[in-house]
C-alpha cells in the first residue's frame, strides 16, 4: 500500500473573497501539506541483445548474478552482459552454441544452461558440459538437495557430482519447476501441474484445482501459497487446494500467463503475451507495465531480480530492466527541470515538445514548431511564476520575463496592434506543420460540407518585417486563454511595476483588437480565425457556434476582467458588465457543467481552470464573486475524478483547501521520467473495458496512473484507449507547473 505522510498544521483564516494578491502571504486555512520523503521512483532501460540476430532476442530465460552480470537463454545460444557494459557476449559454450532454454545460477553462482545439447555449467571462468541428462533441456532448477535438470525425456538431479535420474511420472511437456522447498518439485507442464517427490507424484488438472491444466509459469507469493499461471490466468493455491485466482477482471492484462515471479518487495509480478501485471497483497489494485515506455516488446517470457530488487525481463525481441532509484519530488522536479532546459526551449525563448528523427530514439532530437507553442509557453511561464514566487531565485524570475518576452513578440510580429501570431520559427526553416497551401475548388467543397465553419486557410505562414521571423496566423481562442493563465501567475508573482505595465499594455491592445472586430480574432485576411470568436452575434444567435457559448461566453468574460485589473480602464469593465446584463454571458457560461454531451472535450477542463484565477479573485462584486465560485466548485467536482494536480492545485489555489492531495501526490510520484510520447494501446489489455466516456467521440478505458497512460500534455484526453506518437518527446512542464503551485501553496513541504 502506498504510504503517503501528510503534515497537519494551523493558519489564521484571512479574507479571500474580495483579496487580489495571490502571494504567499496569503495563503491562509490550509488543512495538510505532503511532507516531501524519497520514494521509489521507476524506469526502464531496453536492451537489444544483438541487433543482426532476430534469434538472439528472442530470449527465454533471464537470471541476474550477484556480481551483476545478466545472463539469457536465447533461441541462439546462450548471452550474458556484464553489469558495467551494454553489450551482450555469445560464445560461453563455444562450437556446441545452439538454442538454449533456461539459465539458473545455484547458491555458490555457479551458472546452469539448458541447451539443445545438454546441461553446461559455467565456474570459476570456465565453462564444461555436463553429461548425464538426455537433451534437449527444457528446464534447470536450483535447490536445497542439488541442481534438477529435466526435459522431455526425464528429471535428472546433479548431487554429490553425479547425475541422479528422478523416476517421476509427468508430462513430458515441461515448461516450468519450482523447488517445494521440501525435497520435491513442482513442475508445470501443457497438461497440467505436478507435485513430485520421492514418495510419488500427484497430477492437478481437474477444473477446481486450476484455472487451466496449461502451465508456464508459478512462483510462491509472502504466505507460501503457490501462484500457477498459465491460459486463463493464475491459480493460488495452498498446501492442498486452490484458495484464489487472477483473471483480467482482476487485472491480469492478457489472459495467456508466461510467467510468474516473486520480488524482493513482496509484489507478485504477472508477466503475459501483453505485459506485465503487479499485485500486492491485501489490495485490490494494481499496476501495469505495458508498452515500449516499459518493454522492448510486450510479449514477457521469464522475470527475475537482481539483488538491488530491479526487475530484469526477457521478452521476445530483447531484454528489459525495469529499474528503481531513490527520489524525492523535489529530486524529481531538478531532473525534470534539467530535461526541459536542455531538450525543450528553441529561440528566442519558446518552451515546446521536441522531434525525435528516428522514433523513440532520444539522441535524434530536433526543434519543432507546434500550432500551441504560445499556449504551452504560457504554461511554462505560469510554472516559472510559481518556482520565484516559492524560491525567490533570480533565474526563475529571469526565465519568466524571457517566456513572456516571446509571448509579447507574437503580437509584435504580426505587424498589428492587437492581433497575435500562433507561434513564430526561423525565417531559414524549410519545413513546419501546416505549409502554406492552396485548395480546388473541389477540395474546398469537400471541407464545406465536412465543416460549413471550415476556414480554409491558404496562407499560414507570414514573413515579420524585420526578415528574421515566420509567423503563424489563424489564432485560436486556445491560445489566448493559455496566455491570460500565463500573463496572470507572472503579473501577480513575478512582474515588477514595469513588467505590470508592459503586460498592461500588451494585453489591452489584444482586448481592444477582439472589441474593434466586435469580439473576434481577426486575421490579416480580414476575417475572423476559424476558432477565434466571441461574439454574441456569433455565439448567441449562430447554431453551429452552439457547442462553444458556455465555454467562450466564460473566456470573454475573464479577458475583459483580467483587462480592467491591470488597467484600471473602465471602458473594459464596461463591456464586461454589458455582456452579463444584456448579452446573458454569465448565463451562457452557467450551461458549461450541464452541456449537451456531443460537444464536450477533453480540453475544456483547462481551457476552464485557465479563467478561473481573474475570475475569483479579481470580482469586487459579493454576487458576481458567489457566481464564479458556484461555477468553479460545480467545475471541480466534476472533474476532480482525473485526479490531475494542476485540476486539484488550482482548485486549492482559489479556496485556500488541500483537496484531492493524496491524488495529487500520487500522480507526481507515479509519472514517469521518460519523456518520449510512447504509443500505448489499453485497448489490447483484457483487464479493461473499452467505453465512449467521458468524451462521447473518443474510445476511452477507465483512467489508469499516469505510467499506464501516453506522456502528458493537459490538452489530452488521458482516458483515451490507444493513442502516443513516439516521434516526439514532450517538455515536463505538464508536471512541474503542478509541483510548483503544491509548493507555492505549502501542500508540499520540502523534508
Amino acid at each position: 500500500m502506498k504510504k503517503i505522510i501528510f503534515f497537519l498544521f494551523l493558519i489564521p483564516i484571512l479574507s479571500f473573497g474580495q483579496n487580489k494578491n495571490i502571494g504567499a502571504e496569503s495563503i491562509a486555512n490550509l488543512k495538510a501539506s505532503y511532507v516531501d520523503r524519497p520514494f521509489v521512483q521507476e524506469y526502464h532501460e531496453g536492451y537489444s541483445v544483438d541487433e543482426n540476430s532476430e534469434d538472439a532476442n528472442n530470449v527465454r530465460a533471464i537470471k541476474p548474478a550477484l556480481d551483476g552480470t545478466i545472463w539469457i537463454a536465447t533461441k541462439n545460444g546462450v548471452y550474458r552482459k556484464s553489469s558495467n557494459s551494454k553489450e551482450w557476449s555469445l560464445g560461453v559454450i563455444g562450437e556446441d552454441q545452439g538454442p538454449a532454454y533456461d539459465v539458473e545460477i545455484d547458491r555458490d553462482q555457479n551458472v546452469w544452461m539448458a541447451t539443445w545439447n545438454g546441461v553446461y555449467r559455467y565456474r570459476d571462468g570456465n565453462v564444461e558440459k555436463m553429461e548425464g541428462p538426455k537433451p534437449p533441456l527444457s528446464k534447470i532448477v536450483s535447490t536445497n538437495e542439488g541442481v534438477y535438470a529435466m526435459g522431455p525425456y526425464g528429471i535428472w538431479l546433479f548431487k554429490d557430482k553425479n547425475w541422479l535420474k528422478k523416476e517421476y511420472k509427468t508430462a513430458r511437456s515441461i515448461r516450468t519447476a519450482l523447488s517445494d522447498n521440501n525435497g520435491g518439485l513442482w513442475i508445470g507442464t501443457d497438461v497440467g501441474l505436478y507435485h513430485c517427490n520421492d514418495e510419488g507424484t500427484k497430477v492437478y488438472q481437474a477444473n477446481n484445482d486450476l484455472i487451466s491444466a496449461y502451465i508456464r509459469g508459478m512462483d510462491f507469493d509472502q504466505e507460501g501459497n503457490l501462484w500457477v499461471g498459465g491460459l486463463g490466468g493464475v491459480s493460488i493455491r495452498n498446501q492442498t487446494t486452490k484458495i484464489g485466482e487472477k483473471r483480467p477482471k482482476d487485472g491480469i492484462t492478457n489472459s495467456n500467463v508466461n510467467t510468474v515471479a516473486k520480488a524482493p518487495d513482496g509484489r507478485m509480478w504477472v508477466g503475459s503475451q501483453y505485459g506485465i501485471t503487479r499485485f500486492v497483497k491485501g489490495e485490490e489494485a494494481y499496476s501495469v507495465r505495458v508498452g515500449r515506455r516499459w518493454l522492448v516488446s510486450d510479449e514477457v517470457r521469464d522475470i527475475a531480480f537482481d539483488k538491488n530488487g530491479n526487475a530484469w525481463i526477457a521478452t521476445s525481441n530483447g531484454v528489459s530492466a525495469i529499474k528503481q532509484r531513490q527520489m524525492t519530488l523535489a529530486e524529481k522536479a531538478d531532473y525534470f527541470y534539467d530535461q526541459l532546459i536542455r531538450r525543450h526551449v528553441r529561440e528566442p525563448w519558446i518552451i515546446a515538445r521536441s522531434k525525435l528523427v528516428t522514433p523513440g530514439d532520444t539522441t535524434t532530437i530536433e526543434a519543432e514548431d507546434d500550432d500551441n507553442d504560445g499556449e504551452f509557453t504560457s504554461n511554462y511561464l505560469a510554472m516559472e511564476s510559481f518556482r520565484y514566487a516559492t524560491t525567490k531565485d533570480p533565474e526563475a524570475k529571469d526565465r519568466a520575463k524571457k517566456a513572456f518576452n516571446f509571448l509579447h513578440l507574437l503580437r509584435e510580429v504580426t505587424g498589428d496592434d492587437g492581433f497575435f501570431a500562433r507561434t513564430i520559427i526561423p525565417v531559414s526553416w524549410n519545413q513546419s506543420h501546416d505549409m502554406n497551401r492552396t485548395y480546388t475548388a473541389r477540395e474546398l467543397a469537400e471541407e464545406i460540407i465536412e465543416n460549413p465553419r471550415q476556414k480554409p486557410v491558404e496562407k499560414r505562414w507570414h514573413v515579420s518585417k524585420d526578415g528574421k521571423w515566420k509567423w503563424k496566423g489563424d489564432t485560436s481562442s486556445d491560445e489566448i486563454s493559455g496566455h491570460l493563465f500565463g500573463y496572470y501567475c507572472y503579473y501577480n508573482l513575478v512582474a515588477d511595476d514595469n513588467e505590470k505595465q508592459r503586460v498592461a499594455d500588451h494585453f489591452s491592445k489584444i482586448m481592444d483588437h477582439l472589441i474593434r472586430n466586435d469580439f473576434n480574432l481577426v486575421d490579416v485576411d480580414g476575417t475572423h480565425t476559424k476558432w477565434g470568436v466571441w461574439s454574441p452575434n456569433i455565439l448567441n444567435h449562430d447554431p453551429d457556434w452552439s457547442p462553444e457559448r458556455a465555454l467562450n461566453s466564460l473566456e470573454l468574460l475573464a479577458f475583459l476582467k483580467f483587462t480592467y485589473y491591470v488597467t484600471k480602464k473602465e471602458k473594459y469593465q464596461k463591456e464586461y458588465l454589458k455582456l452579463i446584463r444584456e448579452k446573458g454571458y454569465l448565463e451562457n457560461a452557467k450551461m458549461l457543467h450541464n452541456t449537451n454531451p456531443s460537444w464536450e472535450t477533453y480540453f475544456d477542463i483547462f481551457l476552464s481552470l485557465y479563467m478561473y484565477p481573474t475570475l475569483i479573485n479579481y470580482e469586487d462584486d459579493p454576487d458576481l464573486n458567489r457566481e464564479y465560485h458556484d461555477h468553479l466548485n460545480q467545475w471541480f467536482n466534476k472533474h476532480k475524478e482525473a485526479k490531475s494536480p494542476l485540476v486539484n492545485f488550482t482548485y486549492n489555489l482559489l479556496t485556500r483547501g488541500s483537496d484531492e492531495l493524496d491524488n495529487s501526490i500520487d500522480f507526481l510520484r507515479d509519472a514517469p521520467l521518460d519523456l518520449v510520447d510512447w504509443y500505448i494501446d489499453n485497448a489490447k489489455r483484457e483487464d479493461l473495458k473499452v467505453v465512449r466516456q467521458p468524451i462521447l467521440e473518443e474510445l476511452q478505458t477507465e483512467l489508469r496512473p499516469p505510467s499506464e497512460y501516453r506522456t502528458t500534455r493537459w490538452d489530452q484526453n488521458p482516458y483515451l484507449a490507444v493513442s502516443g506518437d513516439p516521434a516526439q518527446e514532450k517538455e515536463p512542464v505538464y508536471w512541474l507547473l503542478p509541483y510548483w503551485m503544491g509548493r507555492y501553496l505549502n501542500l508540499i513541504k520540502a523534508e
